[in-house]
């Protein structure tokens, strides 16, 4: 049974003015993206720059996100860290806390070797029970899963189950799902190509975009699976100027500002992230306003 279907928000961490975690604010993005279809929800990922947080903040905010959602859908905690001892410190705590599933990033900065990916993720799914979603997405790390390292994991470990895939390269995308014979839960980590890695077998896609326009990313990816691949690549491009725009500085600087245009009060960002740049905020408003988003 996969962990989920449809679309996960990578979901961002709403902060105070004074830079602390904003937990009721938080609560009440969890509690509308749940009223809007969202299928499981990605905590402390790098939408909700966990690299600035500290070990206790980020622990926190796994452990209130798996509280007030109460089952209600799956919750998936971000665990990874570039040191493997730590990413076991923060799996372990995370399962004892409920977590249904844990997404690993590749070690980054110092990176590892195809070899060094098979140790530091085997040593991670041997602390713990839960079912794991490598995540891949070279362009940040630096390091870039091959489709033979993710299908020797996969194959080898039985709790590593899937990859949200960020490469961007679709042509290593269908190789690893040949080279696992499809059994591997696969997850769109590019808000721009969820259907073309839904017609290679995927399941759906951990999102940036779900953040503000949830029900519409549930559609696009249920769709699909339900065989309305039209109705589902009409949203796909719809989308598309509205995820260039939320791309076009490092996420999540432009995805934060456009929570804030949607009133959420979402806070600040911790640097070294700074406010989005005056003429980007208006090419991202006209976006979501194109894309049939009521900004405030």
């Amino acid at each position: 049974m996969s962990i989920f279907k449809g679309a996960a928000v990578a979901i961002i961490t709403p902060f105070q003015e004074n830079g602390e975690i904003n937990y009721p604010k938080l609560a009440e993005i969890l509690d509308d993206q749940i009223a809007n279809h969202t299928d499981a929800i990605v905590i402390c990922g790098t939408t909700g720059e966990s690299s600035t947080l500290t070990h206790e903040e980020h622990l926190e905010a796994i452990r209130f996100t798996i509280e007030h959602v109460a089952g209600r859908v799956p919750v998936i905690a971000g665990t990874g860290s570039n040191c493997t001892e730590t990413a076991i410190y923060l799996s372990t705590e995370a399962e004892k806390y409920g977590a249904d599933a844990l997404l690993i990033v590749t070690p980054y900065y110092n990176k590892a070797t195809q070899k060094g990916l098979i140790a530091h993720y085997t040593a991670i799914a041997e602390s713990v029970n839960l079912p794991i979603i490598m995540y891949n997405v070279p362009s940040r790390t630096g390091c870039n899963i091959l489709p033979e390292t993710a299908a020797h994991l996969v194959k080898n470990v039985k709790n590593i189950v899937g990859i949200k895939e960020a490469s961007g390269n679709i042509s290593q995308v269908a190789k690893l799902m040949r080279l696992t014979d499809g059994q591997i839960e696969l997850y769109s980590g590019n808000d721009d190509q969820v259907v073309p890695i839904l017609s290679l077998g995927g399941l759906g896609v951990i999102s940036v975009l779900s953040n503000v326009a949830p029900r519409q990313t549930h559609d696009m990816v249920m769709k699909f699976l339900e065989g309305d691949v039209v109705g589902s690549r009409e949203i796909q491009l719809k989308a598309l100027p509205l995820v260039d725009a939320l791309f076009c500085e490092v996420n999540p600087i432009p995805v934060k500002a456009a929570m804030n245009m949607l009133g959420w009060e979402a806070g600040p960002l911790r640097m070294p992230l700074t406010e989005m740049e005056p003429e980007h905020k208006e090419k991202l408003k006209k976006a979501m306003i194109d894309f049939g988003i009521e900004v405030k």
